[in-house]
């Protein structure tokens, strides 16, 4: 029925430069005259940090696919191990893992969409009296499939979802 997918990887950490005083070279801004050094000040800020792709080995790049065997389950650990090894610094105030995540249905392909209970109070947006809350609407084996999960009674032959 519904598949999800999940890329797009990103470690966020929020940076609270009051908390503690940064100098502004442990950012990587190399100011050779003392002079122009300075800390920063201000609101906390989010800096957004995406990891090295699993395929890039450095001395060779290759797809995901060919270096990992489980590439969802590697990027988020990968992340785990970033955010844990950041939030050990002292001006990482907070952190998160985070990822897109895509639904789409299994039979169709196409994007995963549920009736709402306002979608399915209105006669229009239903495929028949026995449309419910929660009931895909792109595909007649994704209906099909949720009426037999829930005994609701099947799409009549004439009818029904494209």
């Amino acid at each position: 029925m519904k598949k999800t997918s999940r890329d797009d990887w990103r470690v966020i950490i929020e940076i609270a430069p009051r908390a503690t005083h940064i100098n502004i070279s442990a950012l990587g801004f190399d100011l050779s005259d003392s002079d122009l050094d300075g800390e920063l000040a201000g609101l906390p800020f989010d800096i957004e940090i995406a990891p090295r792709r699993l395929g890039d080995l450095g001395w060779v790049s290759m797809g995901d696919r060919l270096a990992s065997r489980d590439i969802e389950g590697d990027y988020r650990r990968r992340c785990e191990a970033m955010l844990a090894e950041l939030l050990r610094k002292p001006h990482v105030k907070s952190g998160r893992v985070t990822c897109k995540e895509t639904h789409t249905c299994s039979y169709c392909g196409y994007e995963w969409e549920v009736l709402s209970a306002d979608d399915a109070a209105e006669v229009a947006n239903c495929v028949d009296e026995h449309s419910v809350e929660g009931e895909p609407v792109c595909c007649e084996k994704a209906i099909a499939e949720f009426r037999a999960e829930r005994g609701i009674p099947a799409l009549a032959e004439s009818g029904g979802a494209s």
